[in-house]
């Protein structure tokens, strides 16, 4: 199985858990080619990419950053055609300044052993999940539910970089945080923490689930706990 290539991109500029949107649409402002891998929309009002976003934006450490997988790690070139990058975010323009750029390449595939992760503000349930998970009485028939969606995410993410898992994914959540409510496209949606264990090796800092082009869902492998490293989410 091929090796995929990703390209983690942090910046010194700081930002708000609660304006990761708002540095996405900076970056799609500032690019002269609006390349779809950068915002997901077809041309002419065509709708959505619905495949997995290959560009996401995200904030860790508190500053901003950008995670590119497979082919976006080429487009992401055409964001650094000006060597002057001021971006509006919210109510302030600023210079961005890049702090480290770090190319890598991950296997992603079945493992006969299991790996560790840590999941944050993972958007688990759509409308019809959520009110089946609430319809669920015991805790661990809920958790059991989840353990299902995580793994179909898994998959939809293997998937959506045109890999095809030859064994069986297993997926167990470890530890689970009560529910939360954030606001995504305009609609409340509840969100955890959580960690897992699973066959699938995942590199750190990609999405799973709803909204990871916007930071939801973000992974890191459980035992990277560097105080350095902090990851945090959009709330």
């Amino acid at each position: 199985m091929d090796y995929t290539r990703l390209l983690l991109i942090k910046f010194q500029n700081s930002i708000l858990s609660d304006e990761i949107e708002s540095f996405r649409g900076a970056i799609i402002s500032h690019l002269k080619d609006k390349d779809i891998l950068f915002h997901n929309h077809l041309p002419e009002g065509e709708g959505l990419r619905y495949s997995y976003p290959l560009i996401q934006y995200k904030r860790i450490n508190r500053k901003a950053a950008i995670l590119c997988i497979g082919v976006g790690t080429e487009a992401i070139g055409k964001l650094f055609a000006d060597s002057e990058m001021e971006l509006t975010l919210t109510d302030r323009k600023e210079k961005f300044m890049i702090d480290n750029v770090k190319a890598y390449q991950h296997r992603i595939q079945v493992w006969e052993s299991k790996f560790g992760y840590r999941i944050r503000k993972w958007l688990a349930l759509n409308q019809e999940n959520y009110e089946k998970y609430n319809r669920i009485e015991g805790l661990g028939e809920k958790t059991l539910f989840l353990e299902n969606i995580l793994k179909g995410n898994i998959l939809s993410f293997a998937k959506g970089l045109n890999i095809f898992m030859d064994k069986q994914v297993e997926c167990k959540i470890t530890r689970l945080s009560e529910p939360s409510i954030t606001r995504y496209k305009g609609s409340k949606l509840s969100m955890f923490d959580a960690e897992f264990s699973t066959n699938v090796s995942i590199p750190d800092y990609v999405g799973l689930g709803k909204g990871v082009s916007l930071g939801y869902g973000t992974v890191i492998k459980a035992l990277n706990k560097s105080k350095n490293d902090h990851i945090t989410m959009n709330l």
